[in-house]
C-alpha cells in the first residue's frame, strides 16, 4: 500500500498546495528563473575567497548573529542607492528574501490572522502566508495589470488585513507602482487596522524610476524588501535583506532562529558589496537587452507588459502551455507562471536573447500559417 502526503497529519490549508518551483531543464538556453545571467567578476570571485578563508578560521564559533557588520554595509548601499539615509538600526538580512517575508509573516501575520497581495503577483507570498497559518487574501489587479487605487483601496478597507503586500516592479508582469498608488494604499492600510505594508523590490535595481525607500519617513507600519539575487548576481548565495523602522526590525528578531545567517554567508554578501559599481554596470546591460526585448517582441507581433523588471511579460497566447512547448522544442526555456495566455521570459546575455527571439518569430510564423 502506497504512502503519501495525503496519509501525514498535514495542516488542512497545506493539502492539495503544491511547492513553489521552476522547471530546470537541460536545454541550451535558460530564461525562465530571473537569474542574472553574467557570472561574479574574477576579483570578486577572489575576493570571495579571500573573505571565506578568513570565516572559515573561525566556523568553530557561531557567527555574528546580529550581522552587523553586514548590516551597516548593506545600509551604506540603501544610502548611497535608495537616496535615502538608512543605518543598521533600519536593515535586517536573512536567507534570501523569502526568509525576510516569512520572518515578517511570523511576526505580523499568522493563525487569526490574514495577509493581501494583488494578484498576478510574486506566488511565494501566498506560500509564505500558508505556511505560517496566515490566511490569504487574493486582491484584485486590472486587465492590463496596473493597480486600481480605488478597487485596492477597497479590499483593503473590505478585509482590513493584517499585512499587505505591494510589489514593484511586479513579479511576473514587470510593471512598477507609481509612488502615489503606495501611498494612497499604505493610508487605506492604516485607516483600516492600521496594517504592516510590505513594498517587495526585489528587482528595483532594473526600474526606469526610483526605489521607494524614502517612503519610510515617517511612517513606521512600512518595510521595503530587497534581495541580493537579482541585481548582484548572487541567487546562488541566498541574502534577503529589508529597511524599515527600528522597532519593526527588532520585532522581526522575536521570530529569527539563532544565527540564522552563516558566518560564510555573511562574507560572501560583505565581497559582494565590495564590487557594487561592478554590479550595478551589468544591470545596465541587462536593462538594455530587457528593453530590447520588449521592441522586438511588439515588432514580432506579441503583446507585451512594459516592464521595470529584469524580464518581460509576452504574449497573448490561446494555448499557453503550448507555445511554453514549441518554445521549449527550439532550445529555450522560459516561464510559465499560470497567467492564462502569458509567459514570462527572462533578459539573457544578447546571444540567449537572440535565440529566444528567433524562436518566438518561428512559433508566431507557424501559428500565423
Amino acid at each position: 500500500m502506497s504512502f503519501g502526503i495525503d496519509d501525514l497529519p498535514v495542516r488542512d490549508e497545506l493539502r492539495g498546495k503544491s511547492p513553489y518551483g521552476a522547471p530546470q531543464l537541460d536545454v541550451p538556453v535558460r530564461l525562465n528563473t530571473n537569474e542574472n545571467p553574467y557570472p561574479l567578476p574574477e576579483p570578486l570571485v577572489e575576493r570571495i575567497a579571500e573573505r571565506v578563508r578568513e570565516a572559515a578560521r573561525g566556523l568553530n564559533r557561531y557567527p555574528d548573529r546580529d550581522a552587523v557588520e553586514l548590516r551597516t554595509k548593506l545600509a551604506e548601499y540603501l544610502t548611497k542607492t535608495g537616496k535615502y539615509p538608512v543605518t543598521a538600526e533600519n536593515v535586517w538580512a536573512a536567507n534570501g528574501s523569502n526568509e525576510v517575508i516569512q520572518q515578517l509573516l511570523q511576526t505580523f501575520g499568522g493563525p487569526g490572522r490574514s495577509a493581501i497581495g494583488f494578484e498576478p503577483s510574486y506566488s511565494m507570498h501566498a506560500l509564505i502566508a500558508r505556511g505560517t497559518g496566515t490566511r490569504w487574501i487574493s486582491g484584485p489587479r486590472s486587465a492590463d495589470f496596473t493597480l486600481d487605487v480605488a478597487a485596492a483601496g477597497q479590499a483593503i478597507a473590505e478585509h482590513r488585513p493584517d499585512v499587505v503586500f505591494l510589489t514593484t516592479p511586479n513579479n511576473p508582469t514587470g510593471n512598477a507602482l507609481p509612488v502615489e498608488t503606495v501611498l494612497a494604499l499604505y493610508e487605506a492600510a492604516q485607516a483600516a487596522k492600521p496594517s504592516m505594508v510590505i513594498v517587495d523590490e526585489a528587482y528595483i535595481e532594473f526600474s526606469h524610476g526610483d526605489s521607494l525607500l524614502p517612503l519610510l519617513e515617517g511612517r513606521p507600519n512600512l518595510v521595503v524588501s530587497r534581495t541580493m539575487s537579482k541585481a548582484f548576481g548572487a541567487a546562488g548565495l541566498r541574502l534577503g535583506y529589508l529597511a524599515a523602522h527600528p522597532a519593526v526590525v527588532a520585532a522581526v528578531q522575536l521570530v529569527r532562529l539563532p544565527y540564522h545567517l552563516s558566518a560564510v554567508t555573511q562574507a560572501t554578501a560583505l565581497a559582494a558589496l565590495e564590487h557594487t559599481d561592478t554590479l550595478l554596470k551589468y544591470v545596465e546591460q541587462l536593462k538594455s537587452e530587457r528593453d530590447r526585448l520588449v521592441t522586438e517582441l511588439r515588432a514580432i507581433g506579441c503583446e507585451v507588459t512594459a516592464s521595470d523588471a529584469n524580464f518581460v511579460q509576452f504574449g497573448r497566447f490561446a494555448d499557453t502551455q503550448e507555445a511554453w512547448r514549441k518554445i521549449l522544442d527550439r532550445g529555450v526555456l522560459v516561464r510559465d507562471n499560470g497567467v492564462p495566455g502569458w509567459l514570462r521570459v527572462s533578459a539573457g546575455t544578447p546571444e540567449e536573447n537572440d535565440a529566444f527571439l528567433d524562436a518566438v518569430r518561428e512559433l508566431k510564423k507557424e501559428q500565423d500559417a
